[in-house]
């Protein structure tokens, strides 16, 4: 380490600036190696490991003044300049990319002066990684539809845009309800809808039942189990995929509320995350049972899955909005008049419904009941939840499927009845 503290610092910036250039060249001859006419373009590794010295010899002349190392820039992007018009004149490229790399290698110097080194390392790393991804890219906007970006709009939009701007007072003075709370609500419902939807569009476009069934959990296990319920009558061959798959979209319900509950509660998160671990492991064993259980042939079946629902649709965050704000005066007003008792018998009634909005907010703390209480109504919202998904699976399935269906949610819900009890 002494022996270091002796160099000086400018020979280590000197060094590390001809280092990064390099690379950054080393990775643009790669790139225009692959390119059917790789000659016409202006130059690869020696040339970008003199335009980042360039970049660095410019600055220190005079680093109070940037007056020379712009000037030197100007010159390098009018050169540059120049061999695009004559690229595109005799070979019609149009590509901008290698400019915009040179340009930021002329600026290393000043950022190795003036910066951290692990900012250097990021920018580096980043414009390595972005040279490397061209292709990458390239098949993933080919994935891309009409009104993706739209979507992509949206969420960032209510996220981004109005959550920070939406006042955090009260509305009403004896409920503890805001605008911001309510809208905080709606993004982070959406936010993990929205993960769903994009790893079922862009990671799993392909997948399987049982990865439907998985993503579908994340999204909502009550209309993953009708769905699938429903194509148990045209692919009865799949029945095992289909149940199993029931049963991992109640597994992921499981972590999706751990998820909210971490979000929204740490003291409670702190409380009940060894249980619902415990019964996201028990749901996905009881699923993994029926998957193989007779079942030889289960890699083998995979039909086409209809189009992705778009998860931010206006209709769907107004839905939830009313049944936040809905659940938000009801609990407030069984709470006042009858009690826990009153709130046992209302977690029971929210689960034949989406139970999102209620248990939101309990977990927003906006009503004063104990951390026990909440965790046990929660508990309770879930088993009358998992009830009702068992009869709508039951319902849709056909009757040779009921056996599966029992076993597996049968188990779930008495495991849920007994952490009930112990928590």
């Amino acid at each position: 380490m002494e022996l270091i503290k002796t160099i000086p610092k400018q020979m280590i910036s000197f060094l590390l600036v001809t280092v990064f250039s390099l690379l950054i060249g080393l990775s643009q001859r790669l790139q225009h190696s692959q390119k059917q006419s790789p000659e016409h373009t202006f130059g690869t590794d020696r040339t970008f490991t003199f335009i980042g010295i360039l970049g660095f010899i410019l600055y220190i002349i005079s680093p109070g003044n940037l007056f020379i190392f712009l000037s030197g820039g100007i010159i390098l992007a009018a050169f540059m300049a120049i061999n695009y018009f004559f690229n595109i004149q005799k070979y019609d490229d149009h590509g901008m990319t290698t400019i915009v790399i040179a340009l930021i290698t002329y600026c290393i110097g000043p950022l190795v002066m003036t910066q951290p080194y692990w900012l250097v390392m990021l920018v580096i790393v980043m414009v390595l990684i972005l040279t490397e991804m061209k292709e990458s890219f390239v098949q993933i906007s080919q994935k891309f539809e009409k009104g993706e970006f739209l979507t992509l709009g949206k969420f960032l939009i209510i996220a981004g845009v109005i959550l920070p701007i939406v006042p955090d007072e009260p509305i009403f003075r004896d409920l503890s309800l805001t605008p911001y709370r309510i809208w905080l609500a709606v993004v982070v419902v959406s936010s993990i809808s929205y993960l769903s939807y994009l790893l079922k569009k862009f990671v799993f476009k392909k997948g399987s039942i049982i990865i439907s069934g998985i993503l579908g959990g994340l999204y909502s296990s009550t209309a993953t189990t009708i769905v699938l319920a429903r194509r148990i009558r045209l692919h009865p061959e799949a029945k095992n995929q289909y149940i199993a798959a029931i049963i991992f979209a109640v597994a992921m319900m499981y972590l999706r509320i751990l998820a909210l509950i971490l979000i929204f509660s740490n003291e409670m998160f702190a409380h009940v995350y060894l249980w619902f671990i415990l019964l996201f492991i028990a749901s996905a064993l009881a699923g993994i049972i029926i998957l193989f259980h007779r079942n030889k042939n289960y890699a083998d079946i995979n039909p086409a899955e209809g189009p992705e629902k778009n998860p931010l649709e206006f209709k769907v965050a107004l839905i939830f909005t009313t049944l936040y704000v809905a659940f938000s005066f009801i609990t407030y007003f069984v709470l006042h008049k009858y009690g826990t008792t009153g709130l046992n018998g209302l977690s029971m009634i929210s689960g034949l419904t989406d139970i999102d909005p209620f248990l939101i907010n309990l977990f927003q703390g906006k009503f004063g009941v104990g951390m026990d209480i909440v965790a046990m109504v929660t508990m309770q919202a879930i088993i009358s939840n998992n009830i009702l998904k068992m009869v709508y699976a039951c319902a849709f399935s056909g009757r040779k499927s009921w056996g599966y269906i029992i076993f597996g949610f049968l188990g779930v819900i008495v495991l849920n009845v007994v952490f009930m009890f112990l928590l």
